[in-house]
């Protein structure tokens, strides 16, 4: 071999070396997808109410198992884009246009945390939280419907996954209890009882508590020390179900003596009128009769976050005339 030859041969080794001796990001398939993010979706759905199963699937399509650019270098699994609200870290690369802003998270968790949080405060996706927790079928073609993606079949592509790997199951594991327990509370939850003329459901739940019936909907009464989280487990339904069901913000207190709702509370109450007394506020008047706040402050058109004056007549069944009364 001529001396020209020979280093030839020394550098294209050295190129060879230098390119393919890099180290290959190690590639995920789907089924260690689902093992490594399994917990922080079933985790979601008891805090916010999404199915596992939708979280996962939508994961797994939108980041390549975990393998796409913006899911190595961002940490972004859902291709969520900055929009005007966000603050944190941003990543660019080409999509519909070039150069788009995407949001950057320091950990996949966060990413799987800021989705949940991006659905839940739009209120293009609120339709969705009416939707059963495990009808992911209706919650795949919800998400179409909403523009959360442009692809038309869409909701096909995340049903075939879910079916394929079985992520439905997952549905069920988060909230600990059957289908039918997360459910509406229906009959062979762990009470197995009828109501009584007393208002009271017995035994009770399973720590022994009883469950009353106020506007024709289950209920608990509140003791010092119950939190959302405590009520939740005790009751066997997701966290996201007490927070709803009663109108409470994400980390509100519960309060000794107040009623807790099991299940929603209704557009109206069972009685006509109510007048209000000293220190009542518009969310103790909802939890006293059972009636959903947002049609509460509707009936006597009232705005949002308003409160009512002592010895005012608030209207529970009707809507106020508009010329008062």
């Amino acid at each position: 071999m001529s001396h020209r030859k020979r280093w030839h041969f020394l550098w294209l080794l050295f190129f060879y070396c230098g390119v393919f001796g890099q180290q290959v990001p190690e590639t995920i398939t789907v089924a260690e997808y689902v093992t490594r993010y399994k917990d922080v979706a079933r985790r979601k759905m008891l805090e916010h109410g999404i199915p596992a199963s939708i979280t996962l699937a939508q994961g797994i399509l939108e980041s390549a198992n975990g393998n796409s650019e913006l899911a190595r270098l961002a940490n972004n699994h859902f291709g969520i884009k900055c929009h005007q609200d966000w603050k944190g870290e941003t990543y660019t690369k080409d999509d519909d246009a070039r150069n788009e802003c995407f949001r950057k998270y320091p950990t996949a968790s966060q990413s799987f945390e800021d989705h949940s949080v991006f659905l839940r405060t739009r209120s293009r996706y609120a339709f969705l939280f009416d939707l059963d927790p495990s009808d992911y079928r209706a919650w795949a073609y919800g998400l179409k419907k909403a523009g959360y993606a442009t692809n038309p079949k869409y909701p096909e592509l995340l049903i075939r996954i879910i079916e394929e790997h079985r992520l439905n199951e997952f549905d069920a594991e988060g909230s600990g209890v059957s289908h039918v327990a997360v459910a509406d509370f229906a009959d062979d939850l762990q009470f197995h009882a009828k109501e009584t003329d007393g208002g009271s459901i017995s035994p009770g739940l399973a720590g022994g508590r009883k469950v009353l019936v106020n506007n024709g909907i289950k209920c608990i009464v509140a003791l010092k020390g119950d939190s959302p989280e405590s009520l939740a487990r005790e009751a066997a339904v997701m966290l996201w179900q007490i927070y709803r069901y009663n109108d409470l913000a994400r980390g509100e207190r519960i309060r000794a003596g107040q009623l807790v709702y099991l299940q929603p509370k209704k557009r109206k109450a069972a009685i006509s009128y109510h007048m209000v007394k000293e220190h009542e506020r518009m969310p103790d008047i909802s939890q006293q009769y059972g009636i959903k706040l947002k049609h509460l402050y509707r009936k006597n058109r009232m705005e949002p976050g308003s409160q009512p004056a002592v010895g005012q007549k608030l209207w529970l069944r009707k809507k106020k005339p508009a010329t008062g009364e």
